[in-house]
């Protein structure tokens, strides 16, 4: 099975910066690795995918310019870099791991973190 554990959240100043990691416990082969954030009230978003093997990238308009998507194959670890963050990045941020062909999509993902909060002040 395919395990998931997110880190690196927490409270930061608006402008700033935080580097989430998820590290990936299964085989991860020919896999995409999602990342999404869910606020209160408001649908699961998507912000960005990676395949694992190819290294291809998938960005929200939303996100694109601000945060990076990247994997360390040898750390069985994906990371997002979230440069000049805003209040409205405030969520729970979620790691997702599938085999699937359309990697912008959150049910395409069989695999998910626990979740992790992201806070933004102003």
């Amino acid at each position: 099975q395919v395990q998931l554990v997110e880190s690196g959240g927490g409270l930061v100043q608006a402008g700033g910066s935080l580097r989430l990691s998820c590290a990936v416990s299964g085989r991860t082969f020919n896999y995409a690795m999602g990342w999404f954030r869910q606020a209160p009230g408001k649908e699961r978003e998507f912000l960005a995918a990676i395949r694992w093997s190819s290294g291809v990238q998938y960005y929200a308009d939303s996100v694109k310019g601000r945060f990076t998507i990247s994997n360390d194959n040898a750390k069985n670890t994906v990371f997002l870099q979230m440069n000049n963050v805003k209040p409205e990045d405030t969520a729970v941020y979620y790691c997702a791991a599938g085999s699937t062909s359309d990697p912008m999509m959150y049910y395409a993902y069989a695999y998910w973190g626990q979740g992790i909060q992201v806070t933004v002040s102003s």
